[in-house]
């Protein structure tokens, strides 16, 4: 997979987060409801200690309603986890997540104290757009690309809240693969760094095993190709992107492709299933495991260099 992104923030994301964490009484968690994990704010689980965390599955609109029904059952299983799905054009549930917070620690509306929640996302997930409807005002920039907000914010809620923003940010490294993926489909990359031919083949095989009808009826076949390569070939025909000679415009099908399932047009569609999130889960704390042992090793050979000397 052609990304070669590495957020210069990231460092100073991380600091101030392990910061504010021991401050606040719940944490905000805002996800991509077509990608619960892979949207998942790595540093929640490692800092969070025992701070309830709401985990707001946004763009529920866009995903498939079985499978955010799956998720938010499953992400229920943890202790101190509640988990809610909303969309954006739903601004009374939105102003009611403010409820949610206050039920989630009634020990602090009881003592009317000031309660103080962390709001985080990863870029262009919706978080700052859920902050102006919080807010009843425009507090944060919003706009549809990766790495809109930059620094952190303090804002005054109702309900005696207040919250702290975060910038946006991803996991340290896009790994798995397929979350890396996952990310540049839903736009969480910015496109900038990601070969849209690449994103998109990935984009149609997942539709051809998860929602072979969806894709057909959207592209008008009569039957479905074999292989990625023979669905983007066929969309070229159907969508007049063909260039000279006879050869498809690969480029201009991934835009149409990627900008459709963006934009809802195929219809409710989940990218990740509870399944394929653990599994994505597994190969990351393998390759965890592996980097901390590759570590120790390097370690404990620095250490006999030493006693060499």
């Amino acid at each position: 997979m052609a990304i070669n992104w590495f957020p210069g923030h990231m460092h100073k994301a991380r600091k101030e987060i392990a910061e504010i964490m021991p401050q606040v009484d719940v944490i905000i968690e805002i996800l991509d409801a077509r990608i619960p994990f892979s949207s998942e704010n790595p540093l929640v689980p490692k800092l969070r200690g025992d701070t309830p965390v709401l985990k707001v599955l946004n763009k529920s609109d866009l995903a498939d309603p079985i499978q955010t029904a799956r998720w938010l059952e499953h992400l229920e299983q943890e202790r101190g986890i509640t988990a809610i799905a909303i969309t954006q054009h739903d601004p009374k549930g939105i102003k009611d997540l403010l409820n949610v917070i206050s039920d989630m620690v009634p020990h602090r509306v009881s003592q009317d104290k000031q309660l103080r929640a962390l709001i985080c996302g990863i870029p262009n997930v919706g978080k700052s757009t859920t902050i102006n409807i919080l807010a009843d005002r425009i507090i944060a920039k919003t706009g549809n690309e990766a790495g809109v907000t930059k620094a952190q914010q303090r804002i005054r809620l109702d309900n005696n809240i207040v919250l702290h923003d975060t910038p946006g940010f991803l996991w340290p490294k896009l790994e798995p693969q397929d979350c890396g993926y996952r990310l540049a489909i839903t736009g969480g990359i910015k496109d900038t760094v990601t070969e849209k031919e690449d994103i998109a083949y990935y984009l149609i095989e997942y539709l051809m095993e998860y929602y072979p009808q969806l894709l057909m009826d959207r592209f008008q076949f009569d039957e479905m190709p074999q292989q990625p390569i023979d669905v983007m070939d066929l969309i070229a025909k159907n969508r007049a992107c063909m260039r000279k000679g006879g050869i498809a415009d690969l480029y201009k099908v991934s835009e149409i492709v990627i900008n459709e399932y963006r934009g809802g047009v195929f219809g409710p569609i989940t990218l990740e299933t509870v399944e394929l999130g653990l599994a994505a889960k597994v190969i990351m704390e393998e390759k965890e495991a592996e980097r901390e042992a590759n570590k120790e090793k390097e370690e404990e050979l620095k250490k006999k260099k030493r006693r060499r000397r």
